[in-house]
């Protein structure tokens, strides 16, 4: 089941600040990454290992607000898991 949504340009613009930044950790630009390569391209979904780096992301403490956000918008292109 593939959702039809798109990474916006705001939540586009928060995930390359995440990738241009030293103090990012690599689950954080792991979902930045797939946040920003979901920009145009409806149809892409954010795999697994995306997913569960955005998961890391959002639970750590550490992370910032801009890595929050681009986590929060892979995790939102991710299908849902039913079963």
């Amino acid at each position: 089941m593939s959702k039809h949504e798109i990474t916006s340009k705001r939540a586009s613009s928060v995930a390359a600040k995440v990738l241009r930044s030293k103090s990012s950790n690599k689950a954080a630009k792991s979902a930045a990454g797939s946040a920003l390569s979901q920009t145009k391209a409806q149809g892409k979904v954010t795999s697994i290992k995306a997913a569960s780096a955005a998961s890391k992301t959002l639970r750590s403490r550490g992370s910032s607000k801009s890595a929050k956000s681009s986590a929060g918008s892979a995790l939102t292109q991710r299908p849902n898991q039913q079963g």
